[in-house]
């Protein structure tokens, strides 16, 4: 262990939880069906989860990268097309769209809230572009007012990555409420959580009955001849973790409030610290879920920044390094990649290559802590920073 300043009280833990998900585990066990057709554990979360973000129509899938990869198979996406996807993102982002036989098209983020750059994705649009893929980092929503504009004068669909949204809001419209389709994860790691899970809005019941064929094998709900409609797979979520989902929606709210009480406290303590830089909110994304405590060191290297990271984990923190540029990783080049260079990738994106070498990130449980927690962990990171 390193010696310095360390966290002196114990952060929440997570995935927190109480006796509404044990109650849950036991009505959908004691229900006699274990999966979504003739269960009600999986309607009843999806009817829960639609209302809650402003969307007529909610399907629960296995994970969030079958949400995004259901949604751009839903819209048409395949081989031949392309989807325009940041370049600073979880791997899943581009995944998707490749695993779908389509082109992903990495364009730059805005430096400030790590969000994709509209003009970036403007100058992308080509004749194959079939999706544009917001991300919505760390649950600062993208600028939806300019994507929506491009999306309605080229005719190219969105699909929001949301998976670091739930319960955001863009000028008071919650996700749902945008038009767009949106994919949601709940990862163990996310802001509600079964372990694994994931969730597609659709804002037209066409597009849901299409993803629900999709994702049951090809193969309508009232269906007793096997007669598989379409191609598809398997992303029915079980009744289990749907349980777990409806109590864990229960309490979110509760508890992005208790996080928008508290970044404003450990962003304006980070900026403090010398050569940092907290992640920068659009103030028309009025209510942030805080999915991570972002920051940057501008100028640190990437083997540097490990060490950091490292140090912070030693001394109590939740901290890990930042995405990865989704062209400097091996699996994006495994299947349909674009016909450019990394260098030539690189060039067109300098603000993700700098997030990859210079981003931290905690997890969204240090944001649930008390106030004075906050003052600790900065304390921690200006000490860490100090001393590497």
């Amino acid at each position: 262990m390193s010696k310095g300043v360390r966290l002196e009280s114990e952060l929440p833990g997570w995935p927190q939880y109480d006796d509404a998900e044990r109650e849950g585990l036991i009505r959908a066990l004691e229900q006699g069906q274990w999966w979504r057709i003739g269960g009600g554990e999986v309607d009843a979360f999806e009817a829960e989860f639609a209302a809650a973000h402003g969307s007529p129509h909610a399907l629960a899938v296995t994970n969030g990268t079958h949400a995004l990869e259901l949604a751009l198979e839903v819209l048409g996406v395949g081989a031949g097309s392309e989807v325009i996807v940041p370049a600073f993102t979880f791997i899943s982002s581009s995944q998707a769209a490749q695993r779908l036989g389509a082109v992903a098209v990495p364009v730059d983020v805005d430096p400030g809230t790590y969000c994709v750059d509209p003009a970036a994705v403007e100058a992308a649009i080509g004749p194959r572009t079939a999706a544009i893929m917001p991300v919505h980092m760390a649950g600062q929503m993208c600028d939806m007012d300019a994507l929506g504009k491009l999306s309605a004068d080229s005719g190219v669909p969105l699909v929001q990555d949301a998976a670091h949204a739930q319960g955001a809001r863009w000028r008071g419209q919650r996700v749902g409420e945008l038009g767009s389709v949106a994919a949601f994860s709940f990862q163990n790691g996310k802001l509600m959580t079964a372990g694994e899970g994931g969730a597609v809005l659709f804002p037209d019941a066409e597009g849901y009955e299409k993803g629900f064929v999709r994702h049951s094998c090809g193969r309508p709900r009232t269906d007793r001849g096997y007669f598989h409609r379409t191609s598809g797979s398997n992303f029915r979520l079980n009744e289990f973790s749907a349980s777990v989902l409806r109590a864990q929606l229960a309490r979110l709210d509760a508890q992005i409030d208790t996080r928008e009480a508290r970044w404003p406290v450990l962003s304006r303590l980070l900026a403090e610290i010398p050569g940092v830089v907290p992640q920068a909110l659009d103030e028309r994304g009025d209510r942030n879920p805080h999915y991570m405590a972002m920051f940057r060191v501008p100028g640190i290297t990437e083997e540097r920044r490990a060490r950091v990271v490292d140090t912070l984990i030693e001394r109590g923190l939740p901290a890990f390094v930042g995405f990865r540029a989704v062209y400097r990783t091996d699996a994006f080049w495994e299947v349909a990649a674009p016909e450019l260079t990394v260098e030539e990738l690189a060039r067109r994106c300098p603000h993700s290559e700098a997030l990859t070498r210079d981003s931290v990130w905690l997890h969204h449980r240090t944001l649930l802590g008390g106030e004075e927690q906050m003052h600790e962990i900065a304390a921690v990171i200006a000490d860490v920073l100090a001393s590497a």
